[in-house]
């Protein structure tokens, strides 16, 4: 692997606070990813299911998990199944990981072959009342691709038909939402690697540059530095693509007197940063990208300021609201008649969420109707934007609810002043 891995006991304690939760006499299972094919003999990077990477920190293609906490033989509780290596898949893919090895990352003794799976599936299922299934049931998840886990869940309902079945996606919302310190240390890398990138944009942007040539030098710095790449799909949007949420064609040239939102982040042992900055193509902002960008930024800060534990989401988001609406009036884009006569007038400008969870996944889980908690890694990232001037602004930082006080930026070490910005271009 590239990156550094995390301890062993952070998996163990992921694992025992995932089975507290579960109904007496269940069983739970988890999948790993498939391999996705393009065509012929091409397939896509594999990219381990963030669940069972949570659970195991086991990266590997063809890995189940089988938790069982009730079960009278303790070694059967956690049980992890591998794919075996052979002398053909070390010449052609080199070798996987083998029992010990296994061990070593996921904190799990019992550590057996995939091919035996079924057997010691078929056996332990019988005993239990409850089957919990891995469903995808974010809010934002449209899937239509059948998963490896979908094919485990036909097959099981077949077998047992008369089970009562539960979703563990229910469980692990509300866990994988708190984020250990460990993992807050992979976040921050990941925030490092990302100020790595944008640092050297700031260098390297001029008018006549190519928003793929921006791409490739954030690309460039995410490798050097241990990352796999881009955490999402990246945005490098110039003049009026500004406007358009997510534009990731990143095909146009950047002229002169436009502004470049770049929304990137890199990725850091399966762990996501995500960040907004918005730049001058020229190195100087206009006045009125100035004065768009100062309000951007000031909502920013103090949305910020908001996430403290015991907020409610919808809550945080209205409050976001209003001091949005005041912005836009004092910008001229809106008046205090037509907030009067419409609360949610200041969409027209800025259309999308705030914040959104942030960890293994760039959206991640999280209990959306719970208060919010101490150690939740969110995103802030309000925007402004105004088709009718050819620009739009977003600015976004991550950053760790803290018990009192202030959330703690893992941005704050990336440039996003105005004056600060216009003087590393301009060096």
């Amino acid at each position: 692997m590239k990156y550094t891995r995390l301890p062993s006991t952070v998996f163990t304690k992921h694992r025992q606070r995932f089975m507290a939760k579960l109904k007496p006499n269940s069983i739970a299972v988890f999948n790993s990813n498939d391999i996705y094919p393009v065509s012929a003999d091409s397939t896509l990077p594999f990219a381990q299911h963030r669940d069972l990477f949570y659970l195991t920190g086991i990266d590997q293609e063809e890995t189940i998990l089988v938790l069982c906490p009730d079960t009278i033989n303790p070694k059967q509780r956690v049980m992890v199944f591998v794919r075996k290596t052979n002398a053909h898949i070390a010449v052609w893919e080199g070798n996987k990981l083998t029992k010990n090895e296994v061990t070593d990352v996921s904190g799990i003794d019992n550590v057996q072959w995939a091919a035996d799976f079924e057997t010691s599936f078929l056996e332990l299922a019988e005993q239990a009342e409850n089957i919990y299934i891995n469903t995808n049931e974010h809010y934002r998840a449209k899937v239509e691709t059948q998963t490896r886990e979908d094919r485990f869940i036909s097959w099981c309902k077949n077998k047992f038909p008369k089970k009562n079945y539960e979703k563990s996606n229910f469980i692990l919302q509300g866990l994988r939402g708190i984020k250990d310190p460990e993992e807050i240390t992979h976040i921050q890398e990941a925030c490092n690697i990302t100020e790595k990138g944008f640092k050297r944009v700031l260098g390297f942007v001029k008018p006549g540059v190519w928003e793929f040539e921006i791409e490739a030098e954030f690309s460039h710095e995410f490798l050097l530095n241990r990352s796999r790449g881009f955490a999402y799909s990246p945005i490098i949007a110039s003049g009026a693509n500004c406007n358009v949420l997510h534009y990731i064609e990143n095909s146009q040239q950047c002229q002169e007197g436009e502004l470049i939102l770049m929304d990137v982040g890199a990725e850091y042992g399966n762990y996501s940063s995500d960040m907004t900055r918005t730049i001058p193509v020229s190195g100087r902002f206009t006045p009125r990208q100035r004065a768009v960008y100062e309000a951007v930024l000031k909502v920013k800060n103090e949305a910020t300021q908001l996430l403290t534990p015991g907020v409610l989401w919808n809550a945080y988001h209205n409050e976001v609201g209003k001091l949005m609406s005041g912005a836009l009036v004092d910008l001229g884009l809106l008046t205090k008649k037509e907030l009067s006569n419409n609360a949610k007038a200041y969409k027209k400008y800025f259309m999308h969420g705030t914040s959104h969870h942030l960890g293994l996944d760039t959206h991640d889980y999280g209990l959306l109707d719970e208060p919010m908690e101490a150690n939740m890694v969110f995103t802030v990232e309000p925007g402004i934007y105004i088709p009718n001037e050819g620009f739009g602004i977003r600015l976004e930082d991550d950053v760790v609810v803290q018990a009192t006080g202030v959330p703690v930026n893992l941005m704050a070490n990336i440039p996003i002043a105005p004056d600060e910005i216009e003087g590393l271009m301009n060096s």
